[in-house]
């Protein structure tokens, strides 16, 4: 391919020879031309340009909505992406292009040379020295006045921020230095003009197709106002203090080597998730566990203090994505699905790292997680079978690579399980009733909850509401109208519990009301009582699940664990929760069936994480040696 590149080009070089007989000349010319028949894919590319600052201004107050929560932004960014036809790899083919355009012109200088020794063409500056120590200095002065003029006229490049465009300009100038030193005299005239015509291809793209007659300069003004609010906002958060043990800490997890384990957790609530596999290991084996988290306040530091072999480590949301990539450690155990497709990417450091997602809730695994979540990990610590089904049918139907399905359990709900047989249960004055929503659009909420309390509440029950965490993180102005709209009701028969620093409401509850959450499993599996759900808007994160051709279990299992209930049949809710707070024992033994038959190793699901990921390090080592 490259020979037959080569003929091309050496045809059109012979014919500007002929016009021109100066090599020199020749290939500036020779460079101008493969511009002008680069023209409309630089066009191409200049339209993507203008979609994705059109876009700026969505995706910027998405990211202000969903501050914080980079998994949601990443999700709503794709699918407006896709929406509106952008395609964020695009602007690398320009780059693709030239690269082939590159090893085709080596060739052509290298066949001019040997048929014309007299043609300096060939000298390399790092080979002859003298004059020819100018042709990378002009390369570099080259890529740094187009990184100059880009950043004034090329409205993608225009809209990034300084510390982005210095690093896009820092790349280019540094390649072209690179050239400059290690390639023919002639190759590298040609990448000093083809970075000056470069800056006459994008002044053209902008006369065909002018920024402002697609971009909306205002609202992108405004955006981008909202957006740096709440960065200052976030910064004012963070104290000084906070900076220096971030950086500190940085520094400190990359000055121990060897690490066997590294745990990562996103903030002081998924501690709960790996305790006891942290407990069993720190019990059973001598391994120093390195703990991970963005949360400054994360419990693991309290904890910490009394056990020596725990190294916390706070590293912020931003800092946490280069120690990610420079990971060094035989195995990650986190949480956070989607790796290598957002924010959180494997190692470049270490390829042989063992990615570990732990799974941390009953729900289903093609449902509830966008498509390929799990795709990159290599090992998956599952909760019942119905997990690895899925997993399995994933895994067939995209001819992804099999990952290892580990079958743990669900440790929280073992501890749920022990805590609620130890509690007292001595009936209390009220019926109590928890009403716990999903965050998902159209949730209890958002579309029936004035009805429900109208119809539920009575003198003889408490009913408890408590809104999903991420309900309160992202819709906080709709939590102060609800409370608003109730304060003068509010009393010992109706709470609103924003503070989830204790389950005590879920044991004490007789009845669950939920939507789509997977409270309704811990609850029900734990207390063997029964969950009354609301079917509004289904919570699919995956609109493509049912391309498995299986029915996710949290559709499966609803009518096992208790009763469904449309929006549109309200009318006799109450009549629903008299039968259900009244006949409870019949929902409790088909609720011990289905827990048996759906969670692995119960009462022992740490215990089974906590093993494997002893065996696993030992194997570990023993290839070590072996090398």
């Amino acid at each position: 391919m490259i020979s037959m590149l080569a003929d091309f080009f050496g045809w059109i070089m012979n014919y500007c020879y002929k016009i021109v007989p100066n090599y020199y000349l020749d290939i500036i010319i020779f460079t101008f031309i493969t511009k002008v028949l680069q023209y409309p894919l630089s066009l191409w590319c200049h339209r993507n340009s203008l979609t994705m600052v059109a876009l700026m201004p969505e995706t910027n107050r998405l990211k202000v909505k969903f501050w914080g929560d980079n998994d949601r932004i990443g999700e709503e960014s794709a699918a407006l992406f896709k929406r509106e036809h952008y395609h964020p790899m695009l602007s690398l083919v320009p780059l693709a292009v030239q690269i082939v355009i590159l090893m085709g012109f080596v060739e052509v200088i290298y066949r001019i040379t040997k048929s014309d020794p007299s043609a300096l063409l060939a000298r390399i500056p790092v080979k002859e020295g003298g004059v020819s120590w100018l042709m990378p200095l002009c390369a570099g002065a080259a890529a740094w006045f187009l990184g100059f003029c880009q950043n004034r006229i090329n409205p993608l490049q225009r809209e990034q921020t300084r510390a982005q465009q210095m690093t896009t300009n820092g790349i280019s100038i540094g390649i072209s230095l690179f050239l400059g030193c290690f390639v023919s005299f002639g190759v590298g005239l040609y990448w000093v003009f083809s970075n000056l015509f470069s800056i006459l291809v994008q002044l053209a793209c902008n006369w065909t197709m002018q920024p402002k007659k697609y971009i909306d300069y205002r609202a992108l003004y405004r955006s981008k106002i909202e957006l740096e609010r709440m960065q200052e906002s976030s910064r004012k958060n963070i104290s000084k203090e906070d900076k220096k043990r971030e950086k500190a800490d940085y520094k400190r997890f990359f000055g121990i080597v060897n690490k066997h384990v590294v745990f990562y957790s996103e903030s002081s609530g998924f501690y709960k998730y790996f305790k006891d596999i942290i407990a069993y290991l720190l019990e059973h084996s001598n391994i120093v566990i390195h703990y991970v988290t963005n949360d400054p306040k994360d419990q693991i530091f309290r904890i910490a203090e009394t056990q020596p072999r725990i190294k916390p480590y706070y590293i912020g949301p931003t800092k946490i994505i280069p120690l990610m990539m420079k990971m060094d450690a035989d195995m990650v155990v986190m949480t956070v699905p989607d790796l290598d497709k957002f924010h959180i990417k494997r190692s470049y450091v270490r390829k042989d790292i063992e990615y570990i997602y732990l799974v941390h809730g009953m729900t289903s695994m093609i449902m509830c997680t966008r498509e390929g979540a799990y795709d990159n990990y290599d090992t998956l610590f599952l909760v019942g079978q119905h997990q690895i089904d899925e997993i399995i049918r994933t895994e067939e139907v995209y001819h992804t690579k099999k990952k290892k399905l580990i079958p743990c359990g669900y440790s929280l709900l073992d501890n749920l399980i022990a805590d609620y047989r130890k509690m007292d249960k001595t009936p209390g004055k009220f019926k109590r009733i928890l009403i716990a929503p999903s965050y998902q659009e159209g949730n209890i909420l958002d579309s029936c909850l004035d009805t429900i309390l109208d119809k539920i509440c009575a003198p003889d029950r408490c009913v408890t509401v408590r809104p999903h965490p991420q309900y309160l993180r992202r819709y906080p102005q709709r939590i102060e109208e609800i409370l608003r709209k109730y304060q003068d009701k509010v009393g010992e028969n109706l709470v609103f519990e924003t503070d989830f620093s204790s389950n005590s409401t879920i044991y004490t509850s007789d009845l669950l009301m939920t939507d789509w959450s997977g409270i309704a499993y811990e609850f029900s599996f734990a207390t063997e009582k029964p969950t009354l759900f609301i079917n509004t808007p289904m919570k699919v994160i995956n609109p493509n699940y049912k391309k498995t051709g299986m029915v996710p279990t949290d559709i499966s299992f609803r009518d096992q664990v208790g009763v469904s209930l449309d929006p549109e049949k309200l009318d006799n809710i109450n009549d629903v929760v008299t039968d259900m707070l009244s006949n409870k024992e019949k929902y409790s033994s088909r609720i011990r069936e289905l827990r048996e038959k759906s969670v692995f190793n119960l009462g022992h699901g740490a215990e089974a994480g906590a093993k494997y990921i002893l065996s696993s390090l030992l194997e570990k080592s023993k290839n070590r040696k072996k090398q």
